[in-house]
């Protein structure tokens, strides 16, 4: 289904408000301080003056709580609470966001909204916060799990080497190719079967099969699942026909929007930040067509990420982000 970026919600942020509200609140206002559903809704009233609004914001969508007799929105308690962004541009970012299949820069944001490059920013990463799906674990009844690792960008606390690999960062990735879902780590330790046991182990139901290439660090691990095959790139085998088919190409052609998009999008990554932009990648794949999502449903998924989740500045910008 394709969604006109002058839809109503995007353009007017009461229409935006209604939108949020009929997915979060779908059976009536819920308040985030007390769980009760009986609320009474309050008349449009005036926030403070400022610079911006000398007689003060008008301010809608205000709900009493009837028990608690606390006063609430829809975005309390979720990443837009406190933001001076419309709503309407929130949900603007958020399709743009999702629906760009190698992302969309902060640039390109500040631009089409009409923010400044700094906001822009910041709304990025808390959409990319709100893609952060609870982790259950993958496959299980005797479904395939495609396992694998790829390198990107400069470390720039690793010594100086001749050798690529050391001087980028390690990511590993996981795609059930039952579902297609895709899960990806940052990895800040040695790239071994003790890592990578870790990552497996914690991810990845132990009734499946996996599916690695020839690296030596999946062969200890992959003894705990239900069957363990492997492809030699090495010696230029990329697939073995059979019963199941043996290969990782599944995984390497996800691999291939994320480099594409990192380069030819994004161009420039701190590592700090690399996780966010791994599981925004991550997210995306796990929502596209082929999984049974449109752009509308991929963007109503977004949405119902940001509910109890809050990022500042500071922590966006710090090296725990």
């Amino acid at each position: 289904m394709t969604t006109s970026l002058t839809a109503p919600r995007f353009t007017n942020e009461e229409k935006a408000r209604e939108h949020l509200e009929s997915l979060r609140w779908p059976e009536g206002p819920f308040c985030p301080h007390c769980g009760s559903l009986k609320a009474t809704r309050m008349p449009a009233v005036r926030g403070k003056p400022s610079k911006k609004n000398p007689e003060g914001k008008l301010r809608h969508g205000i709900i009493q709580c009837n028990d608690c007799r606390q006063q609430y929105s829809v975005t309390v308690g979720t990443l837009f609470e406190d933001s001076k962004v419309p709503l309407n541009l929130w949900l603007l970012c958020n399709h743009l966001l999702v629906s760009s299949k190698k992302g969309i820069s902060a640039h390109q944001i500040h631009r089409m909204l009409g923010v400044t490059y700094k906001t822009a920013w910041f709304m990025c990463h808390r959409i990319r916060a709100a893609m952060e799906m609870p982790a259950t674990p993958m496959g299980g009844g005797g479904c395939t799990v495609e396992a694998d690792e790829t390198f990107f960008g400069k470390d720039k606390t690793a010594p100086f080497s001749r050798t690529p690999i050391r001087m980028m960062n390690k990511i590993v990735s996981l795609i059930d190719r039952s579902t297609g879902e895709a899960r990806s780590f940052v990895v800040t330790d040695a790239l071994n079967s003790e890592t990578i046991a870790h990552i497996l182990y914690t991810n990845v139901h132990r009734n499946s099969m996996l599916m690695t290439d020839e690296a030596k660090h999946y062969i200890r691990p992959g003894v705990e699942f239900a069957a363990h095959y492997s492809v030699n790139h090495a010696e230029k085998e990329y697939v073995r026909y059979g019963n199941p088919d043996v290969t990782t190409n599944t995984i390497e052609g996800f691999f291939g929007i994320f480099k594409r998009g990192m380069k030819g999008v994004y161009q420039h990554c701190g590592q700090q930040h690399l996780q966010r932009y791994v599981t925004e990648f991550d997210f995306r794949y796990s929502h596209r067509v082929a999984c049974g999502y449109d752009d509308e449903q991929r963007a109503t998924a977004a949405l119902m990420g940001i509910t109890g989740k809050r990022l500042t500045y500071r922590r966006t910008c710090g090296a725990e982000a």
